[in-house]
């Protein structure tokens, strides 16, 4: 296939492309940044470039959500990130031609935060600046979906990664022989492996039943302290801290209590439906993989 991939240097992007690549199909890649072209490869900075023959859109393109503190400025960047590219994309795929699928980013924010609630595809959206902002990028999303063109919406947790994104941050403590989290750690972590999440994307790229929301967690969502655990099983520590909220919010602001304070709980319901094979359904699998 031919698939246009944004955002496909950040953290998802690039080990999606990797994988696209390895099986033969050909990659073209809206980015801020200058990169050369390859050979299957070829990286556009300006929608014109866009080529008309495409098979496949996956829209990951944003301004990360924990890059710096959320100042309105920062904001209004993440919302135009997501939302007016995403629609600016559209508009020009409605010109050139649309392809079969359009498989777009969100997050599981789109839930709002929960102690105690369990939430799957069918739930409503909850409230917060990250539920606003999931509920106006997937109605813009969807704006794609027609008889020829499915939609399917990446309600993504934290993808753990070794070498980026968060887990590095999540994880800097433990080098130090310091088990840690944040706040009380009783606050739920709804995560996925990369290696997962890349798969999983494939498999909706793949499979013509998907559209719609799809949650991309893990099976077993954790709490922070038993992330923590988890860790810690594979670290030699000394100390057990956690950073009390107070500092979180000092340090952090609005972002503290809408990303790292809080959390909920989220089941891929969608996936596990149709048979997708997690290879790494526990928090236990993906941390030993992650540190090895």
């Amino acid at each position: 296939m031919h698939i246009l991939v944004t955002g496909g240097t950040g953290l998802i992007g690039r080990a999606l492309v990797k994988s696209l690549l390895l099986d033969g199909h050909v990659i073209t890649v809206f980015t801020r940044q200058t990169l050369r072209s390859e050979e299957r490869i070829r990286y556009i900075r300006q929608l014109k470039d866009i080529p008309e023959d495409l098979d496949a859109v996956v829209n990951l393109a944003g301004a990360g959500l924990a890059d710096r503190r959320w100042s309105e400025q920062y904001k209004r960047e993440i919302l135009s990130s997501r939302i007016a590219l995403t629609r600016d994309l559209i508009e020009h795929l409605t010109q050139i031609g649309m392809p079969k699928v359009f498989v777009s980013g969100s997050a599981i924010g789109f839930y709002g935060e929960s102690d105690s609630a369990s939430f799957t595809e069918t739930d409503s959206k909850g409230s917060g600046f990250s539920a606003e902002l999931c509920a106006n990028w997937e109605a813009e999303a969807q704006k794609a979906a027609s008889e020829h063109t499915r939609v399917v919406l990446l309600r993504t947790g934290v993808v753990l990664e070794a070498n980026g994104g968060a887990y590095p941050q999540m994880t800097q403590s433990f080098k130090l022989g310091v088990s840690s989290w944040m706040g009380r750690g009783r606050h739920w972590l709804s995560w996925i492996h990369i290696d997962d999440m890349v798969s999983a994307i494939r498999f909706c790229l793949d499979h013509e039943q998907l559209r719609g929301p799809v949650n991309m967690t893990a099976p077993e969502p954790v709490t922070h302290r038993t992330f923590a655990a988890a860790v810690e099983a594979c670290s030699s520590t000394w100390l057990k801290l956690g950073v009390p909220a107070p500092v979180m919010r000092v340090m952090l602001g609005e972002m503290a209590d809408e990303l790292l304070l809080t959390g909920q709980r989220v089941l891929p319901n969608t996936l596990t439906a149709h048979d997708f094979g997690f290879k790494h359904p526990t928090i236990a699998s993906a941390v030993s993989a992650l540190t090895r």
